[in-house]
């Protein structure tokens, strides 16, 4: 057998060579199987490439790709699973948050008939703000789209050949990976870990980032939006009947006289306002189909070695 082992790379020149050291003592010196590394540069413009490369050249298990610009590490993932020849892959960070010692059980997993297997964080040396966040997106994942997503979520996972020519073949746009995953529906399992503290570098897991990743999910795999401006439509409707009706009633019984404007004026704002959040949400439904159309790819490899 041969395993792949795929890690997007963004920022991260500082993380490189402590990481193939780290996988080269827990797992290349103690596998009796193939293997091979698939390095994705996903267009830093620091040294990462070069420091890539130079780790290509003392290993020839090494792969090294470089995309143009920065496609994202959805995009950089999709091209490691689109260029790795293995058996079965397993995606890794290179920020070294993950012990590489759980890829191993993750292959005895496999082997054991799992087409997937997922690493379930069981704790995470961050801030508190980083695990409350987390917890409420994974939370939000598990009600709106995929009941079957581990309750602290995943970030590395191992799938077979079959899997990995799934994901190749949906080559969806504005998406999650670890949804797609779910949604295939293939044969999973799970391995436990507790998530470390970052030790190097700095994390460019941005706000904007993190937000784009609710709004793909909540948009690919979820009618959440729709149910949502159907419902505000729905209750502005009634409680503008229910609104019409008290009015003209207690006109005519003499209760109330005619004024009113600063309500008509509220109203009016709250009615623009539900017109204009489901113009939103209708617009990103559009764009994304639109999108979709055009059949860009999701990356475009600049250099490969």
């Amino acid at each position: 057998m041969k395993l792949s082992i795929i890690i997007p790379v963004y920022f991260n020149e500082e993380n490189l060579k402590p990481l193939y050291e780290d996988i080269k003592k827990k797992i290349i010196d103690v596998i009796d199987y193939d293997y091979e590394l698939v390095m994705v540069n996903d267009g830093s413009k620091d040294a990462s490439y070069e420091v890539m490369r130079e780790l290509a050249a003392a290993d020839p298990n090494i792969k090294t790709i470089s995309l143009s610009r920065n496609f994202g590490s959805h995009a950089a993932i999709l091209c490691g699973l689109a260029h790795c020849t293995g058996d079965c892959a397993v995606v890794k960070a290179a920020d070294l948050q993950e012990p590489t010692e759980m890829i191993l059980a993750m292959v005895e997993s496999w082997r054991g008939g799992n087409n997937v297997v997922l690493a379930v964080r069981e704790g995470r040396e961050e801030k508190k703000s980083q695990t409350f966040f987390a917890g409420l997106y994974y939370g939000m994942v598990r009600k709106t789209s995929f009941p079957n997503m581990p309750e602290t979520g995943f970030d590395v996972y191992l799938i077979d050949r079959k899997v990995i020519d799934v994901l190749n073949m949906l080559d969806e746009k504005n998406s999650a990976l670890t949804g797609q995953i779910l949604w295939s529906g293939f044969r999973t399992a799970c391995v436990y870990y507790k998530r470390q503290a970052r030790q190097i570098g700095k994390s460019r897991w941005t706000l904007r980032k993190k937000l784009r990743l609710v709004t793909d999910t909540l948009f690919s795999f979820s009618t959440l939006p729709i149910k949502f401006v159907s419902t505000i439509g729905f209750l502005a409707f009634i409680v503008s009947i229910l609104w019409g009706i008290f009015l003209v009633t207690f006109k005519f019984l003499g209760l109330v006289p005619v004024r009113g404007w600063t309500a008509l004026f509220v109203f009016n704002m709250f009615s623009f306002g539900v017109v204009m959040l489901t113009l939103g949400i209708l617009g990103e439904y559009l764009w994304r189909t639109f999108d979709a159309t055009r059949k860009r790819p999701p990356y475009i490899i600049e250099e490969e070695g």
